[in-house]
């Protein structure tokens, strides 16, 4: 397996990147990996060698690059519950920086990245997001019906907002499955039943499940949100998805 640290020209600077691939049999289907708000770290630089390992180039980007360089801020080894305070105060300014607007501008400059590499086959790329980067995921395949066939967010935040943006009201543009996996108190049931309704309106080939007895985060081995069982079912959910949408990597 190959991996890379890049730099990626985006309108509005250039950010910082995390790129990894299998070293033979390429080219291969195109994943952009979108980060949880405590940003590109070891921990998903090891999402992304899982599913390199199983034939794909996946691209992760710091998405805020133009605040600061990954680091975006510095963590502990293990994030507790302890932890989360102090570094949400840090982060969440970054995090309401990051509006649709920038999002899209960024999405065009990723997927850009993708098409240009030698590495990366011409077909169609999925969109995948942890926490915030579900949403981000979910905007990608909205804007980019035509290249993004597969998109998947793990404990998603702010999916059904008020806002005329909120990323539920653009189920209608996306052509691709969905897989949705929350964990236990990420929706109340009134946000998850007009989520729900909003893809059955757009006629989407989606599912939505709430992993059991999960919370928020348990994907990310280095938090303490950390669930096993729910953090195997979401490889189970995910690595059929794009093998279906993608092909086999």
């Amino acid at each position: 397996m190959f991996t890379k640290t890049l730099l990626i020209p985006t309108p509005d600077g250039t950010a910082d990147a995390f790129a990894a691939f299998p070293d033979h049999g390429g080219p291969h289907p195109g994943v952009l990996l979108y980060m949880d708000a405590f940003g590109l770290r070891p921990e998903l630089e090891q999402k992304a060698r899982e599913l390199a390992s199983h034939g794909y180039y996946v691209l992760v980007p710091n998405v805020f690059y133009r605040e600061t360089p990954s680091p975006v801020v510095e963590l502990p080894e293990y994030i507790d519950d302890a932890a989360r305070p102090a570094l949400f105060e840090r982060l969440w300014p970054m995090i309401q920086a990051h509006t649709a607007e920038r999002a899209l501008r960024d999405a065009d400059a990723y997927l850009a990245f993708l098409a240009g590499q030698a590495e990366v086959g011409g077909g169609p790329v999925a969109a995948v997001g942890y926490c915030m980067g579900a949403a981000l995921a979910l905007r990608t395949a909205a804007a980019h019906p035509d290249r993004v066939a597969a998109v998947a967010g793990f404990h998603p935040a702010a999916l059904v907002t008020d806002a005329p943006d909120s990323p539920h009201h653009g189920f209608s543009a996306i052509t691709g499955e969905i897989h949705l996996g929350l964990a236990e108190g990420d929706m109340t049931p009134e946000s998850l039943a007009t989520l729900d309704r909003a893809l059955t309106t757009a006629g989407r080939t989606a599912s939505t499940e709430i992993y059991p007895g999960t919370v928020h985060g348990f994907t990310m081995s280095d938090t303490s949100a950390f669930h096993t069982e729910g953090a195997q079912r979401h490889w189970e959910r995910l690595l059929p998805l794009l093998e279906r949408k993608l092909g086999k990597g």
